[in-house]
């Protein structure tokens, strides 16, 4: 029986990786592949699961933990999605505040599944806005710079990197990201795609096939600045459903909740490494978000519906206090709602600043 063949796609929050992943997983189906996908996060309610389930794909979840500190948890899951069905493919989705993933994901794949697993190339997606600042040395770029380290600390660890959303940027601006990379990660092999509008994405593919030596990248990494970094930023994952006596469009009512969140954030000063909201009902679903304080809110999966009664979750990644967070997230809401007469119920929120990485596995030398 071959091994199942692993890719991990890494990446700053709201750099684009899960709608690299759904593109990935339909072009392998289209191919007759079995595609299973693991998402990751730091809480239950994630909106990407979601989005990911609701555009068919099979999607196990590992909650509670990022996958370097649930180790287990991830392999656990990869085997609950073959119990059925074993996939061809599995694609992993880890938390986009989490870097050391080569020593603590891949190697460990590499030395105690190396017959199960064959590990594709590392790649990293590189998210332009904040990106770029960060790696100018602005020193208004968004972020503490615990949490720039992070950032370029998952540069670093990459077979190769992506830089992604490559509609929105200018020839020169992508120019100057792919001067910028070549001159602070040497030899990293840099692509460029949309994963929105497909541009780019047959060298992506192309990347991901190729076999050989990787994961070898060998690299320092302060555990205190990296704890500092990740606790910097309040997380929020938050379940509710909306009901209305008229119909109300869905796409409306959450790029309505996007919009809101993102004017009053700014209003404090805090800025938004990403905002997500889901809407789902009777077979339909829509995506919002948003990626950085100076962005603009875009409906990125539209459900063209409207509905009476709906199912939303709410993802929200800021560098802002988790209570001050709860307190932004349900006044969005609330007054998304009122506007649209409707009315919100809210049933779970979770909202906390992530604890400090504690790895299942740290394999630092090279396996084979």
């Amino acid at each position: 029986m071959p091994p199942i063949r692993f890719i991990m796609l890494g990446g700053f929050l709201g750099a684009g990786k899960t709608t690299t992943i759904a593109r990935l997983a339909r072009h392998y189906q289209n191919q007759g592949k079995r595609i299973g996908i693991v998402t990751n996060d730091q809480a239950t309610d994630l909106v990407d699961t979601n989005s990911l389930r609701s555009q068919g794909f099979e999607v196990g979840e590992v909650p509670g933990s990022c996958f370097c500190c649930n180790f287990n948890a991830l392999t656990a899951t990869v085997e609950s999605l073959s119990a059925d069905e074993r996939p061809d493919i599995v694609i992993a989705e880890p938390v986009g505040s989490c870097t050391d993933l080569v020593a603590t994901v891949v190697r460990p794949l590499q030395k105690q599944y190396g017959g199960s697993f064959d590990v594709a190339p590392y790649g990293v997606l590189l998210k332009p806005g904040h990106g770029s600042r960060i790696l100018r040395g602005e020193k208004k770029g968004g972020f503490s710079p615990q949490a720039a380290y992070i950032f370029k600390k998952q540069l670093e660890e990459a077979d190769f990197v992506v830089i992604n959303r490559m509609d929105e940027l200018t020839p020169p601006e992508a120019d100057e990201l792919t001067r910028l990379l070549g001159e602070q990660f040497p030899g990293i092999p840099v692509l460029r795609q949309s994963a929105k509008s497909g541009a780019g994405f047959d060298a992506l593919v192309e990347f991901l096939e190729q076999r050989g030596s990787f994961g070898r990248r060998l690299m320092d990494l302060d555990y205190d600045v990296y704890a500092e970094g990740e606790a910097e930023l309040g997380w929020l994952n938050s379940s509710l459903t909306v009901t209305a006596e008229r119909e109300l469009d869905l796409d409306d009512l959450l790029l309505s909740i996007i919009t809101r969140l993102r004017d009053s954030l700014a209003g404090i000063d805090a800025e938004t490494a990403h905002l997500k909201a889901i809407g789902m009902a009777e077979g339909l679903y829509g995506v919002a978000n948003l990626v950085s304080s100076s962005a603009s809110p875009e409906l990125s999966l539209p459900s063209n519906g409207r509905v009476k009664e709906a199912q939303l979750v709410v993802n929200a990644r800021v560098a802002t206090a988790p209570e001050t967070l709860i307190e932004q997230v349900t006044s969005a809401v609330a007054a998304a709602c009122s506007a649209a007469d409707a009315r919100p119920t809210f049933h779970q929120t979770q909202s906390f600043r992530p604890g400090r990485p504690q790895p299942t596995h740290r394999i630092l030398e090279t396996v084979g």
